[in-house]
């Protein structure tokens, strides 16, 4: 999909030796009220990209975004201060401790073998326009640029797109590159049948992804709310069920338009039921097409669940954006942890995103069945879309001209 330059091959050609390397990446962890990090996924995912460079001989600068700052206000709550920290004791021996740098935009010292965390990216005036003046100061600073936040990878900012435009170098870290590679493997070259499965709550928000989907795939699964505006569709009553009535024309559409590829949107067959949105209403299974005018529908039933799981049982490939029922609650989780265990033990290649996606694939324990799991809601969404990723662009274009 996407032809790059690789951190990994710099690396590996001994490209980097003496070289000033700047990493863009992904560090916006979760913070208690006391500023503590919670959860430091993101800060462990950055270290493999860091530890290339400094085993490569060159002289590092990592900077991110971390929550949603006013450009040009610093604030304590804003600092990338707790980051560095835990940064340091993640790299441990052989390196030391990674200094925080406020001001770094005119200047930053740093030397070979050293690396430094750059205070909060979005601190910076223009950042978030990417302003041009503020790209190449970034720039720059450094001899090879490296995007490796997948997260951002959606956004044209001055530290994830204009530096790039700018840098005499500028490639894909390894976080970036895997996300390519599975990106790829998923959606531009799959084995068949591919299969999507996309929940959530309203169509509107995924329309432009259903009707994408609805020209690649062999089988487009609909979960949620989502799914009871295509079960209107089907001409089925809904009860008090969320759906958007008004899309129920778009619906039909994608319907249509998997048809007339020879693939089909399953309609559920059954259902489970409650009359409040409660995690200890009654729940009860029962035909899609018997649901009452006081019911609503919040999970996928036991023999919908079952035909879905054969279909991904003999899937090649599938992509995973949303749990089919509301699986916070246990009564109405089964629906959901059905797929899930079905995608876990099919032999397809499984691609999942997803904020929901990914607390149930944890709540399952399925991490390690999955083929890969992106690291990017808002970015996965938009490649689901059929779109070219800004981050995609720059760094293949910057490709095509070294």
């Amino acid at each position: 999909m996407t032809a790059v330059i690789r951190l990994a091959d710099l690396a590996a050609q001994g490209a980097l030796k003496g070289k000033r390397v700047f990493i863009r990446a992904d560090l916006n962890v979760p913070q208690d009220e006391q500023g503590r990090i919670t959860e430091d996924t993101r800060i462990r995912a950055s270290v493999p990209a860091i530890r290339m460079a400094l085993d490569a001989g060159a002289a590092v600068m990592v900077t991110s975004h971390l929550g949603r700052p006013t450009e040009g206000q610093w604030r304590a709550e804003d600092s990338l201060a707790p980051v560095a920290e835990r940064l340091s004791q993640l790299l441990a021996e052989p390196y030391t401790e990674v200094p925080l740098v406020r001001d770094w935009v005119d200047g930053v010292d740093v030397k070979p073998g050293q690396v430094v965390m750059l205070e909060n990216c979005r601190l910076n005036k223009g950042e978030k326009k990417n302003d041009e003046t503020l790209a190449r100061k970034m720039a720059a600073l450094c001899d090879v640029f490296v995007h490796d936040a997948f997260g951002t990878a959606h956004r044209a900012e001055a530290s994830t797109y204009g530096i790039a435009q700018f840098a005499p170098v500028a490639c894909a870290g390894p976080l970036l590159s895997a996300e390519i590679d599975a990106i790829t493997k998923a959606l531009a070259a799959p084995r068949r049948p591919l299969v999507a499965i996309v929940a959530g709550s309203k169509v509107s928000t995924k329309l432009s992804i259903l009707q994408s989907l609805a020209q690649k795939v062999d089988g487009l699964v609909v979960g949620g709310g989502i799914a009871n505006t295509f079960m209107l569709a089907a001409g089925l009553r809904i009860g008090k069920s969320l759906a958007e009535p008004d899309l129920v024309g778009e619906a039909h559409a994608v319907i249509a338009a998997m048809k007339a590829r020879g693939a089909e949107v399953p309609i559920p067959v059954d259902v489970v039921v409650a009359k409040e949105f409660k995690s200890d209403a009654a729940a009860t299974a029962k035909p899609a097409d018997e649901v009452a005018d006081d019911e609503m529908i919040l999970d996928i039933g036991p023999q919908t669940a079952a035909l879905l799981a054969r279909r991904l049982h003999d899937a090649g490939t599938i992509v995973w954006n949303g749990p089919v029922g509301v699986f916070e609650f246990d009564a109405f989780s089964h629906g959901t942890e059905a797929i899930a265990r079905a995608i876990a033990g099919s032999d397809a290649f499984s691609i999942a995103g997803g904020g929901d996606t990914l607390a149930a694939i944890a709540k399952y324990g399925i991490e390690h069945d999955i083929g890969y799991i992106t690291t990017g809601g808002g970015a996965f969404l938009e490649v689901l879309e059929g779109k070219t990723l800004p981050a995609f662009e720059i760094l293949s274009r910057r490709a095509a001209q070294n």
